[in-house]
């Protein structure tokens, strides 16, 4: 799967939010890469061997104060993470999809415990 179609889901997948979620998404920007730096897999605890399929960075709404004022946060979706794990074209687009809302849930303020 080339990146316009990966990102092409991606955009489905954000699409298909049903409108009480969509309408809430505030200051995060929806990004796609190849893989995790080093950095990125160190702030979500993932060893060196693991694969991270996407993570949130910033500061979930629940944690917002009525004046907040940042850089937008962000949703990172690695593709070759996901690729790797994915047995179809099918396969990796429900994989999409389910990261995606994973990562959102964190925007809002669910746990990984809570997302699972």
């Amino acid at each position: 799967m080339n990146d316009e179609e990966f990102e092409k889901i991606v955009g489905e997948a954000l699409d298909s939010l049903p409108p009480e979620f969509a309408e809430k998404l505030n200051n995060v920007a929806v990004t796609v890469a190849d893989w995790p730096n080093p950095m990125q897999m160190w702030r979500a605890k993932v060893p060196p061997w693991g694969l991270l399929f996407g993570l949130y960075e910033g500061v979930p709404q629940t944690r917002r104060g009525i004046y907040y004022s940042s850089v937008p946060d962000k949703i990172t979706i690695f593709k070759n993470s996901i690729l790797r794990v994915s047995t179809s074209e099918d396969d990796a687009r429900e994989r999409i999809r389910r990261v995606v809302i994973h990562e959102i849930g964190h925007h809002f303020g669910l746990s990984d415990a809570e997302l699972n």
